[in-house]
């Protein structure tokens, strides 16, 4: 009978994922530069991976989540060092303050090609607590002006200025619902756009100094 998967057996796992991937040649992905291709590609790979050793759901398109479990509730999202982001579905606009509703495992590679060859050397493997998915400018700003006594009106200009998607209504809820339950400091940082855009810098190089973000430097 297989272990059921936790969440520190995920980390581990995927570490060691990273350290036996990377020594494989992936005939099938030389020439390939389409991040998209490629990051699925990781994702099926390592799905596969977790699913031989471990009891654990495997999500689909429908669920839009990697590994949905209760207990794990994980999207695994796979990109290159040259640039590491990625896209996320839009659900509202109070995700970019209190979080995406969801871990993330991010997986940083370098893509190696030659003519008979194709690696991927990982670089880094971050796991973020969804505590710690929401945009970290943004996060850090409220913080400040609920230390600072601001009141609802100031919330709200400031949710306007930044562009935060919604109307007057959904904005004054956002407002009632920061003054109500507090922000945490956020280490993603999201973009506006018909998806969010994340970018994963930052969580990248906290170096384990942060409660809720994981990292492996695995490049070595």
């Amino acid at each position: 009978m297989k272990e059921i998967l936790t969440i520190e057996k995920l980390v581990e796992s995927t570490k060691q994922f990273c350290d036996e991937e990377r020594r494989i040649s992936f005939h099938e992905l030389i020439g390939i530069d389409n991040g998209k291709t490629i990051g699925t590609f990781v994702e099926h790979r390592l799905q596969n991976y977790l699913a031989e050793r471990y009891e654990v759901p495997i999500g689909n398109s429908a669920s839009g989540i990697d590994l949905p479990s209760n207990d794990i509730n994980t999207d695994i999202k796979v990109t290159s060092a040259k640039q590491p982001q990625s896209s996320s579905p839009f659900t509202n606009a109070r995700q970019k303050i209190f979080g995406l509703g969801y871990n993330l495992l991010v997986l940083v590679y370098e893509k190696i090609d030659s003519q008979s060859n194709c690696y991927l050397n990982y670089l880094n493997c971050t796991f973020i607590d969804s505590s710690r998915t929401a945009d970290f400018t943004t996060t850090k700003r409220l913080m400040e002006m609920l230390n600072d006594d601001a009141n609802k009106d100031d919330i709200v200009g400031y949710l306007i200025d930044k562009n935060i998607p919604g109307d007057e209504i959904t904005l004054n809820q956002l407002a009632e619902e920061i003054f109500a339950q507090g922000v945490v400091q956020g280490y993603l940082t999201i973009s506006n756009a018909l998806q969010w855009r994340l970018q994963y810098n930052r969580a990248i190089s906290l170096d384990n100094s942060i409660q809720g973000v994981v990292n492996y430097d695995i490049s070595k």
